[in-house]
Order: C-alpha cells, then sequence, then structure tokens
C-alpha cells in the first residue's frame, strides 16, 4: 500500500552528532581554578548561631568539669557493706515519747465537720490480734476514745474475756466530745480488716498493715533507715514469729537478742510499732520461755507498761 505522505531523513541533512544540545537549557559554571576568576566572597555569619555554638561550648566544658568533680569524689567514697551498722543512725533519730501531748487527728485523718472519726475493725476470735489491743490502750492515753464491742452473726459464741477486752467505760459522755471511735466486731474473716472511712475506704487487710496505721495516730516521724527498720521487724514477726515455722522462729529470736543488746527496743530507745507486734508473736505463739536473755528483759520492759500488762489477762 502506498504511503500517504513522505518526510525526508534528517541524517545527512547538514547537522553533525556534536552539534547535538545535552542538556535542556545551559547553566554557568560555578568552579573556579586558581588564576582564572576572582574567589567568592565569603557569606557572614549569624551573630545568633554564633552565640548559640558559644553556648554550647561552655555548657560541654562545665560538664566535663562536673564528670571529673564526680569521678574524684567516687574514689573517695568506699561502698557501705551489706551488714553496715545502722544504730548511730537511728540513735540520732528523732523520737517524739508517746506519753506527750496527743497530735492533730484532724490534720492526719483529715477533719469530717460533725461527725467522729471511727476506726472500724473486724477480727476473728479464734486468733485475737493482740497488738491493735494493745495500740488501743496506749490510743487511751493519748486521746479520748469511744470504744465498743460487737459479734457478727457468723460467730457462734466469743468468749467473755474478749467481749470486754476494751474493759468498762465507767463515764459515758455525748458522743461528740470523744476525738475518735474505736469499734470492734468480732466476725468469722481469715485476718484482720480495718475501715477508717466505712463508706469509702478499701479495707486494709492483715494485723501488721492495721497496726502500722494505728500506730501513725501517735503522730511520731522517723527518719528513712529507721521506718525501713521498723516495717522490717513488724513483717518478720506477722511472718516469721507468728506463721512461720520452729526453724524461722528461732532464726529470729537470734537476731532479736543480737538487736536488744545494741538497744533497749528492737529500733532504738523508745517503743515503736515493731515492739508491739513482735512481743505480742511471741505471747500468741508460746515462744517467750525459751527466748534468749536478752529479749527475756525486753518482755519484761514491755509487760512493765500498763498496756500490755491488760493483754496478758486476754491470754491467761
Amino acid at each position: 500500500m502506498p504511503a500517504m505522505y513522505k518526510v525526508r531523513p534528517l541524517h545527512g541533512a547538514g547537522v553533525l552528532p556534536g552539534h547535538l544540545p545535552t542538556c535542556m537549557y545551559p547553566v554557568p559554571n560555578l568552579h573556579r581554578t586558581a588564576g582564572t576568576a576572582d574567589p567568592l566572597p565569603q557569606e557572614e555569619v549569624d551573630p545568633s548561631l554564633q552565640a548559640l555554638e558559644s553556648r554550647q561550648e561552655d555548657i560541654l566544658k562545665r560538664l566535663y568539669e562536673l564528670k571529673s568533680a564526680v569521678d574524684g569524689l567516687s574514689k573517695m567514697i568506699q561502698t557501705p557493706d551489706a551488714d553496715f551498722d545502722v544504730t548511730n543512725i537511728i540513735q540520732n533519730d528523732e523520737f517524739s515519747p508517746l506519753t506527750t501531748n496527743g497530735a492533730d487527728l484532724d490534720l492526719m485523718l483529715g477533719k469530717d465537720y460533725g461527725a467522729l472519726k471511727d476506726v472500724v475493725i473486724n477480727a476473728n476470735p479464734s486468733l485475737p490480734p493482740l497488738s491493735l489491743l494493745v495500740i488501743h490502750s496506749l490510743l487511751c492515753e493519748r486521746y479520748k476514745i469511744l470504744s465498743a464491742v460487737h459479734t457478727h452473726s457468723s460467730v457462734k459464741s466469743v468468749p467473755e474475756n474478749l467481749l470486754k477486752c476494751f474493759g468498762e467505760q465507767t463515764k459515758k459522755q455525748p458522743r461528740h466530745e470523744y476525738q475518735l471511735g474505736f469499734t470492734l466486731i468480732w466476725k468469722d474473716v481469715p485476718k484482720p480488716q480495718m475501715k477508717f472511712s466505712v463508706q469509702t475506704m478499701c479495707p486494709i487487710e492483715g494485723e501488721g498493715n492495721i497496726a502500722r496505721f494505728l500506730f501513725s495516730l501517735f503522730g511520731q516521724k522517723y527518719n528513712a533507715v529507721t521506718s525501713t527498720l521498723i516495717d522490717s521487724w513488724v513483717d518478720t514477726a506477722i511472718f516469721q514469729l507468728k506463721e512461720g515455722s520452729s526453724k524461722e522462729r528461732a532464726a529470729v529470736l537470734r537476731s532479736m537478742n543480737v538487736a536488744l543488746g545494741k538497744s533497749s527496743w528492737l529500733v532504738g530507745n523508745e517503743l515503736t510499732v515493731a515492739d508491739v507486734v513482735a512481743w505480742c508473736a511471741l505471747r500468741q505463739t508460746g515462744t517467750a520461755n525459751t527466748a534468749p536473755a536478752n529479749v527475756q528483759k525486753w518482755m519484761k520492759s514491755c509487760e512493765n507498761l500498763a498496756p500490755f500488762s491488760s493483754v496478758m489477762k486476754l491470754l491467761k
């Protein structure tokens, strides 16, 4: 079929391959060779950038100086041994005797206008929380407390001495004249439970935890080392003296004997919640008679205090 139209060939039309364009548009050459053109003028540096660089160098220099100082101090300080004796630290702690005036309950527990602050504790009469009874007696020496004992329907019978564990309140006063309400309910529960604000508060469980809360109402303040040791002795008394095996109890008694050889009480020179919980655990487990000499002496010191001697009657 013949072509519709003819086109003249381009080759051989006078256009040489070297004359064809190699780019879309020409750009001036920015490269300079020595002696061929004047050098490009130097760009001016932003003053704010110079200030930032100077500040960075100053900070790096100060950091290096601080690092050198810390390295020098670290070589002067020896790592303390795991058996470091903290007796001196404890003795320098500030203890407020339990016989001083009462602390501000409104400050510690919050002010509730028109209502008495109530502490409600559920406990099983088969294993009475003696430490809570001791602390209750100590609190009665500090505050005006409205005490009451009740029996829950889950418990068939409660010994008479437990029903009168708070004694008889000889002087009845209007409810608003008391500073704190303390209600003990004998109930079939696996472990003691406490509520301070019955409507809004989750219960605190465990004799040791409740004892810590109640003892804090005395307003005593300790440093970190003393607080840690107190908590450690409370846990040891509950989980090893009271609930542990005979080997665990023997090990705890040895540790107590060493601690009581250095001070009159388990932690420092004043009675703490650790002494209360540990004494009650020893009495309830019947291991007091086999305790070492320092522990025996310490137990007599506890029992010379009226709150402990009153609880002793419950054990007979």
